[in-house]
């Protein structure tokens, strides 16, 4: 694991290991049910001490971000596994390897010829939903979707979901991988979810790094979460030599901050902040957003077909 953590902060360094944990797994580094070091073995790799990793493994498993058995190593919590995922098998193993699974569970090949054609001569959906617990998030992923595809995207919580499931009715549902597990009760008609992994922060903190004077440093964005995850993952590039602000931005606000030498801005605030000098964040990293491209020209395929 790539954990960078520091003593010249005033955020405690159980924080900056359980928010780094999280950022890995959002980030793909680490997946799911992928085992962690064990307390003893990560505390020697980061020379501290062994209460402070067993407090942010107790902070991750109370969040559900990880999960563990008695006798065993803690793990990523598992997700579910659908469509979207990317693989590295050859395709022609992959449809082997379900069609052997089909097999097992019953189905002959008759019946299996007949689902596949089915599902792709579904129709394409029309939206985006986008099912993600914090509202802010929500609204970034909805933005940075809508900005790179051009298709509507609306938004609502795993809970609305599971409650009202009708929502994903038209619609091609994305969920952060993270939250996978949480939509597990749901019997898809439509296409199932495609998984969200987002951009790694590696560009942002090197160029914290290089910075040779003491500055001052902000993250804008209209998410807590974001604010609070960008926070300890710049905990270490930023120390005790610069300034760090966080500011979270409403609706309708146009935030002054030029009294900061630079400021991090998520794809809402980018627009909004009048500043020195901004970086922009985005969410969704470049190869997840591609994918979810690819899908759609899989979608379009029997439309052209049909026009033809």
């Amino acid at each position: 694991m790539d954990i960078q953590l520091t003593k010249n902060s005033d955020i405690p360094q159980h924080q900056q290991l359980a928010e780094q944990i999280v950022f890995l797994i959002t980030t793909g580094k680490l997946r799911p049910s992928e085992r962690l070091p064990s307390v003893r073995a990560l505390a020697r790799r980061l020379g501290i001490h062994r209460n402070t990793v067993s407090k942010a493994y107790q902070d991750v498993v109370r969040r559900g971000w990880v999960r563990g058995r008695p006798g065993s190593r803690l793990c990523v919590a598992p997700a579910v596994y659908l469509r979207g995922r990317p693989t590295h098998d050859n395709l022609d193993e992959l449809i082997d390897q379900s069609t052997e699974r089909a097999r097992a569970m019953g189905y002959s090949l008759s019946v299996l010829r007949q689902r596949v054609a089915a599902r792709l001569a579904l129709q394409p959906p029309d939206h985006f939903l986008v099912v993600e617990y914090e509202p802010g998030l929500r609204k970034i992923i909805r933005a940075e979707i809508y900005a790179a595809l051009g298709k509507r995207v609306e938004g609502c919580s795993p809970d609305q979901f599971l409650k009202s499931p009708a929502l994903a009715a038209g619609a091609q549902v994305v969920v952060p991988e993270y939250a996978f597990h949480l939509l597990e009760p749901v019997v898809y008609s439509d296409w199932p979810p495609i998984r969200l992994l987002f951009c790694t922060a590696d560009a942002h903190i090197k160029f914290v790094q290089h910075l040779r004077a003491p500055s001052i440093i902000a993250v804008a964005s209209v998410s807590k979460t974001f604010l609070k995850t960008a926070r300890s993952v710049l905990a270490s590039a930023v120390g005790r030599q610069h300034s760090f602000r966080e500011v979270l931005v409403g609706a309708r606000e146009r935030p002054d901050l030029r009294g900061a030498d630079v400021v991090f801005c998520d794809s809402l605030t980018i627009s909004m902040v009048r500043c020195k000098r901004k970086l922009h964040y985005q969410l969704i990293s470049q190869e997840c957003m591609a994918e979810i491209a690819a899908i759609l020209e899989l979608f379009a395929v029997p439309n052209r077909r049909l026009e033809a």
